[in-house]
């Protein structure tokens, strides 16, 4: 089960994205620069190691699903959440594909539900 959805408004970006920079790809941000904002990159920019989760992939409806990931400290304080990116109006992080576009991506949570943590778990 993945742990991370997209809004449609987030999902029609990540589309014009993707034309102009070819796959991507999310890091759930530790709380460096712009807080704790979800960074999106250039498939394989950020380098992901041992020290990450992969909290599934989200469909926007191109065919290529872009995965998100979170550091795996980071991990063990959001375990118990669904994460869904969305997008604002407003700058954020200058390291992130977005913020060009005068909008910045954030991230919406809530808790899992009973049958969604026994999914994960099992």
């Amino acid at each position: 089960m993945d742990q991370v959805g997209v809004t449609e408004e987030a999902a029609q970006l990540l589309r014009r994205l993707t034309a102009q920079h070819g796959p991507l790809m999310f890091h759930q941000s530790g709380g460096c620069c712009d807080g704790s904002s979800p960074m999106c990159y250039p498939d394989g920019e950020f380098l992901i190691g041992d020290a990450d989760v992969r909290l599934g992939d989200l469909d926007i409806g191109s065919g290529r699903p872009v995965p998100v990931w979170m550091a795996a400290f980071q991990y063990e304080y959001w375990k118990h959440t669904f994460l869904t990116i969305d997008v604002v109006p407003g700058r954020g992080s200058g390291f992130s594909l977005e913020a060009p576009e005068g909008v910045r991506f954030l991230i919406r949570s809530r808790l899992l539900t009973d049958a969604e943590h026994a999914a994960l778990e099992g």
